[in-house]
């Protein structure tokens, strides 16, 4: 039987894990930069580089971030699954 750290499994559950904190971070500061985006857009008359930023932002944080949400979801599953039944962390 591996060890809970050489299993292929966990390393690439892990791996996933990383990926996905980035994927959230990126998506979540894409979301950050629409917000704002939006305000120097209303503080400065509005322009068409406001609207692109705007909603480019949104489309690709939107893009990151709903695979990130779930394959976050998955890897807390699996964690949780194999905490309950084997005792591994």
């Amino acid at each position: 039987m591996t060890e809970p750290h050489e299993d292929p499994v966990l390393v690439r559950r892990r791996r996933i894990g990383r990926l996905v904190d980035v994927g959230q971070k990126v998506g979540y500061g894409l979301f950050g930069f629409a917000i704002a985006a939006f305000a120097w857009g209303l503080a400065s008359g509005w322009s068409e580089t406001a609207t692109v930023l705007v909603i480019g932002s949104l489309a690709v944080g939107s893009v990151v971030l709903a695979p990130s949400i779930v394959f976050g979801y998955a890897v807390k599953a699996a964690d949780r699954e194999d905490q309950e039944t084997t005792g591994w962390r």
